[in-house]
């Protein structure tokens, strides 16, 4: 098992409830599949240094995760197919 961080930045015509949801359930998602959440973090709305998909900012989020090598590419694949998903990145901290 390794330790990773995913990011992830929703489109900001959702709702900070919606935002909570959606956190909610990526963690639940994750646990099903093996995956251990061990820290969270909301950023809020912040802005972009350059446009996406014609947006300028957007809910940024931040899990650490326990996983094995093999789960990170489902956790990848959901979130590259998720629309209220604008960017994502899986990295291993401290490489």
């Amino acid at each position: 098992m390794r330790d990773y961080e995913i990011m992830t930045i929703h489109r900001p015509d959702l709702t900070e409830d919606e935002i909570e949801a959606k956190i909610t359930e990526l963690e639940s998602y994750l646990s099903d599949s093996g995956v251990s959440v061990t820290k969270r973090e909301l950023w809020g709305k912040r802005r972009f240094a350059y446009e996406i998909d014609h947006m300028s900012e957007g809910y940024y989020s931040v899990l650490s995760i326990h996983a094995e090598p093999g789960a990170v590419d489902s956790i990848d694949r959901r979130l590259s197919l998720a629309d209220e998903v604008v960017r994502h990145k899986i990295v291993r901290p401290g490489e």
